[in-house]
């Protein structure tokens, strides 16, 4: 299947049958054992899954690993909830769950047991240094206090309407009610947040010269004018789900309308990203990148690198996905020119719980 969905890059069964070798004589057949197998409740993702990333992040050594939690609404009837590994410019599926539920917002409640599921892979690796990133709508006590517990550090963009106040209960103001000028930050250390006095937390504000919107982050750790670029790598995640639906592999052509099938399919959507990602890396540090990639400097990202490589070494028979790999060490050969989302405010103010108002300098 995996096979089918990387040489056809469409999520629809008819168009893997030409590439997938069995005994079968007719093609009904082998579209008929692909249907059962999505279908069938005895498959576990995670315990498929589990294994082959795992095995892929042997090689991230003592770094930080950086996970993005998001959500992605299939066929306006489907929620696909996502916690990816952020790998060089590229989001790698870890964890993926899909419900029916027709909106992106989902409660704490159903984001735990998917967090577990996380926890329990890197549990078995032995890996500790853990960062989370979170838009908005993941913003939630619950869920920090839940992180807190694991003793992971978390970057999550929070509300305006959120309450902050002094470690003593002093009410501050609204997140909302601090006006920031472009290209203004303000950095607000050991505060509490919501009624709830949720904390000590640390908070990064600012704006970006180029809109009215304002970046607020939290986090558990103190913030400065880096916690913008740290929360910023959220966005890959983002850039992954759409190669799923509409670019690499046209996942919106499937005409699955089942949430555990969909879960299964998305498996071996995963199960190919984590291959051609792992094939990328070996092209660039095998040093043969320019072999598959027109460009003097890299432009493209290690998935379309390691289809492209792919392709060229089975239209010379040659053996591909000998290893899989995912490494914490930093990119080797960065992506030039990558755009950012947001140009990142420049004027830092730091202060202690208390917030100061002062116009940039």
């Amino acid at each position: 299947m995996v096979t089918g969905l990387l040489l056809s890059q469409r999520s629809f069964l008819p168009a893997w049958l030409p590439h997938i070798h069995s005994s079968a004589t007719f093609a009904q057949s082998t579209e008929r054992r692909c249907r059962r197998w999505l279908d069938n409740p005895a498959l576990d993702p995670t315990a498929i899954y589990g294994p082959l990333v795992t095995r892929a992040l042997r090689d991230w050594g003592g770094h930080t690993l950086i996970l993005a939690l998001d959500t992605s609404v299939l066929f306006e009837k489907f929620c696909l909830i996502r916690i990816s590994v952020l790998f060089w410019g590229r989001a790698v599926p870890l964890v993926s769950r899909v419900l029916e539920h027709p909106s992106a917002q989902v409660g704490t409640a159903q984001l735990l047991p998917v967090l577990a599921e996380v926890k329990g892979l890197l549990d078995f690796l032995g890996q500790h240094q853990v960062r989370l990133l979170a838009d908005r709508g993941f913003c939630d006590t619950q869920l920090m206090a839940w992180l807190r517990v694991c003793g992971w550090h978390y970057r999550i963009r929070i509300k305006s309407s959120l309450i902050l106040a002094a470690p003593d209960g002093q009410r501050l103001c609204k997140v909302g009610e601090v006006r920031l000028s472009p290209r203004e930050t303000r950095c607000v250390h050991n505060v509490t947040l919501t009624g709830q006095h949720f904390g000590p937390v640390h908070v990064a504000l600012g704006r970006p010269l180029d809109g009215p919107e304002q970046w607020q982050v939290v986090s558990d750790e103190p913030t400065s004018i880096e916690t913008f670029a740290e929360y910023g790598e959220r966005f890959q995640i983002e850039e992954g789900f759409l190669d799923e639906k509409s670019g690499l592999f046209g996942l919106e052509d499937s005409k699955l309308r089942d949430a555990a099938s969909l879960e299964r399919l998305i498996l071996v959507l995963a199960v190919a990203t984590l291959l051609l990602v792992s094939e990328g890396v070996q092209i660039v540090q095998r040093g043969d990148r320019r072999v598959v990639d027109p460009h003097w400097q890299r432009a493209l990202s290690y998935l379309k690198i390691g289809l492209r490589a792919v392709q060229y070494a089975l239209s010379r028979g040659q053996a591909v996905f000998l290893r899989l790999t995912l490494q914490g060490a930093p990119d080797p050969e960065p992506l030039s020119g990558r755009k950012r989302p947001h140009a990142v405010p420049q004027t830092t103010l730091e202060v202690g719980w208390q917030l100061v108002f002062r116009s940039p300098s």
